[in-house]
């Protein structure tokens, strides 16, 4: 089925009012997590809204907190969320991030103990929409999901990485991935009648490689949450040995840096961290020199010849975009098993999700 994304962030909104958040809080989370689905990057959308009404009922993460600055200079600031809505903690930390910069030509934001930031790839859009590039390090604490290269035991989260870079007059360039090789919402969404995964991705406990997200999840049935903790597998690095490193330093200056803690070991609160870096072209040199060789190298980029007949050379964030506008234009998918979830969440207030089908 589709949804059109004004009635999918009203239908979301609404839950979270139920749940008690404050109608700001809760238009910020249907905002973004409907924006996730827009882009493509299903694995962070609406899907997530189960989970999160999950921690927010065992405290896991908190409404109403208020991001606290506790340690500030000109060109640094340290932002404990308390375990607060990543979908409040995010945009704070950006703005700060953008502030900051802008006032000193380069800052450095650190956040800690933010409920699940979502797509990390928004907070790099909104530094770029501003004319910074930035860069974005992310850890989960208390999320054991993927195997180091060469191993089949859990050691780090999924570990996102971001990246955003203003260009003069076009669209900015945005990368945006999970250091493993899928991210845990995508095996999610392929629990529930979504894309499949790729061959190989998962790992079971003997070396095998596994598709199955049961590899992850454990077995399940219907609609039934998804528990990761359950599965006796993992999710494998990205690029083996490059993917497995990158992950390595997002743990640790994400989580041990900022102080939010790392994946492990042991039990930990889930939260996330996040080390950013904010740079305004201007500090370094003419803004306008900085166009114009960015410029000539993206051409240059996109003029390279195809591999396949008919295929075409992308730059990050342009599948995004194009996804975007063709969902805006035609509803957000969503297959049944999520849609059934989103109908479930929304019944203890009295929500009818299909009146907001329109």
């Amino acid at each position: 089925m589709r949804i059109a994304a004004a009635g999918l962030t009203a239908f979301v909104r609404d839950i979270f009012i139920g749940e008690g958040c404050a109608p700001e809080e809760a238009e910020r989370i249907g905002r973004y997590l409907v924006a996730a689905n827009l882009t493509g990057h299903d694995s962070h959308g609406v899907i997530r809204v189960p989970r999160y009404v999950a921690w927010l009922r065992e405290g896991e993460v908190v409404a109403g907190r208020t991001p606290e600055v506790v340690s500030d200079t000109p060109a640094f600031a340290l932002i404990d969320a308390h375990y607060g809505f990543g979908q409040t903690a995010g945009p704070f930390a950006t703005d700060l991030g953008i502030a900051r910069a802008r006032a000193n030509g380069v800052a450095i934001v650190a956040l800690r103990h933010a409920g699940h930031l979502g797509r990390i790839g928004e907070w790099a859009e909104q530094a770029a929409a501003a004319g910074l590039v930035s860069v974005h390090f992310v850890n989960v604490a208390g999320s054991l999901l993927v195997a180091p290269f060469g191993s089949v035991d859990r050691r780090y989260s999924t570990a996102p990485f971001a990246a955003g870079f203003p260009v003069a007059g076009g669209e900015p360039i945005i990368l945006d991935f999970a250091t493993s090789a899928v991210a845990e919402g995508k095996v999610l969404v392929a629990s529930q009648g979504g894309k499949p995964l790729p061959e190989g991705v998962l790992i079971e406990p003997d070396g095998r490689p596994s598709q199955d997200p049961r590899t992850l999840f454990g077995p399940y049935d219907g609609t039934a949450e998804r528990d990761n903790r359950r599965g006796a597998g993992a999710i494998r690095a990205f690029g083996e040995h490059k993917g497995s490193g990158l992950a390595l330093m997002c743990e640790l200056l994400a989580g041990a840096l900022t102080g939010s803690g790392t994946a492990g070991p042991g039990p930990k609160r889930f939260c996330n961290g996040m080390l950013s870096i904010y740079m305004t072209p201007e500090a370094f040199g003419s803004a306008d020199a900085v166009a114009t060789e960015t410029r000539t190298y993206l051409d240059f980029f996109k003029s390279a010849r195809p591999a396949a007949q008919g295929g075409e050379v992308l730059l990050p964030g342009e599948p995004e975009r194009r996804t975007r506008a063709q969902r805006l234009a035609e509803g957000v998918p969503l297959p049944d098993p999520v849609w059934a979830t989103l109908l479930e969440a929304g019944r203890p207030h009295g929500l009818d999700g299909e009146t907001y089908r329109g």
